[in-house]
């Protein structure tokens, strides 16, 4: 062997040396099956839960689901799904179509408040092979879900006069930003910024920033700013780069999480979940298109990419760890590829040609 050979020898040995990472050590009993509570929703919900389905099975992964028929149109949501997700901790959700007006409540908002899924979490990043406007997008916006504009309490004062009331609570707010100071430290995250308009709603914005901070000085090592939401908004279309962790009250999450999305890749490829102390959804992160419309529908191609990757999310939670890289590893190979792109990612694939294609991809 030839003295050049030498050095190049051991940089190769010296690298893989370090590749391989510390085994996972499951308690016994971790691999059995997992049930998990199965929502396909309204739209294009059945496509997409349909694409998890098939992967889920190539993978032969440890879980089964319950399925149930729930739309945005019914005036609640069934007893018997309830209680599956309670039984089950862990449910998966195609989109719930809400009606605009007409005084029928949101699904979605009676099943997070049924259920306490206090805190949303939608997850933006770029994806190689994915070309953007910007690129250095990791950004994970957690938004209180229970409370905030989203209350429900609206009435009539007079006849053409309508009062929607916020409510702000020390108890949600202070366990909002636990959760998000939890979710950066355990995820080596460097920051954690707060989004509010406390400069105009000082009561109840400055009852969720005085939490936030409370909580923040409990969390030395981890970086803490406040941005009001108007300038929050141009700061993420202009330099979306020096986000990292967002923790918002709850209209002001769903905003900020969507257009996160946009800016990432779009709603189509973005995963989420919501989680409470007991139990938790997961779904596409980012609201805007989980219904799709009915061309979407007739065409079948509807991009499953998001739900793919909450379904992993979903997997880590479950404590699969191998199951859930192997299903992330696979959508982002497809995906850098860039043979099988749905419409919204500028092509023209079915939603079964790019589960076909990530199966296909699977270790």
């Amino acid at each position: 062997m030839s003295r050049r050979t030498l050095p190049l020898l051991g940089h190769l040995l010296s690298r893989s040396r370090f590749t391989r990472s510390v085994t996972y050590m499951p308690r016994p009993g971790d691999g059995a099956p997992r049930a998990v509570t199965l929502i396909p929703g309204d739209g294009v919900g059945p496509l997409v839960t349909g694409a998890v389905e098939q992967v889920m099975e190539a993978m032969h992964a440890p879980v089964y689901f319950e399925k149930y028929e729930v739309h945005g149109d019914m005036k609640s949501v069934p007893p018997e799904v309830i209680e599956s997700i309670k039984k089950n901790k862990v449910c998966l959700k195609g989109g719930l179509k809400t009606p605009v007006g007409g005084g029928v409540s949101s699904l979605n908002v009676l099943l997070r408040k049924e259920l306490d899924l206090y805190a949303s979490l939608v997850h933006c990043f770029n994806l190689e092979g994915l070309p953007t406007r910007h690129e250095n997008v990791n950004i994970v916006v957690i938004r209180e879900n229970t409370e905030g504009e989203y209350s429900g309490l609206e009435h009539e004062v007079v006849p053409g006069v309508v009062e929607s009331l916020k409510v702000i609570t020390k108890f949600c707010s202070e366990r909002i930003a636990k959760y998000a100071f939890e979710y950066a430290y355990l995820n080596n995250r460097k920051k954690v910024t707060a989004v509010h308009k406390a400069n105009i709603m000082k009561l109840a914005d400055g009852l969720f920033l005085e939490s936030c901070r409370e909580v923040a000085s409990k969390y030395r090592s981890i970086q803490y700013n406040e941005m009001i939401v108007d300038n929050c908004s141009m700061q993420l279309v202009s330099k979306p780069e020096q986000f990292d962790v967002m923790v918002t009250p709850n209209l002001y999450g769903n905003l900020v999480a969507n257009t996160a999305a946009g800016i990432a890749g779009g709603t189509g490829v973005m995963p989420g979940g919501n989680v409470g102390a007991d139990h938790a959804i997961f779904e596409q992160g980012a609201s805007a298109g989980n219904v799709g419309n009915e061309n979407l529908v007739e065409q079948k191609k509807a991009n499953p990419v998001a739900l793919l990757l909450s379904s992993a999310m979903m997997l880590r939670h479950l404590q699969f760890p191998s199951f859930a890289d192997r299903l992330e590893t696979a959508v982002k190979r497809v995906i850098a590829e860039g043979k099988y792109r749905t419409k919204d990612l500028g092509g023209d694939s079915t939603t079964q040609e790019v589960v076909d294609a990530v199966i296909a991809n699977l270790d």
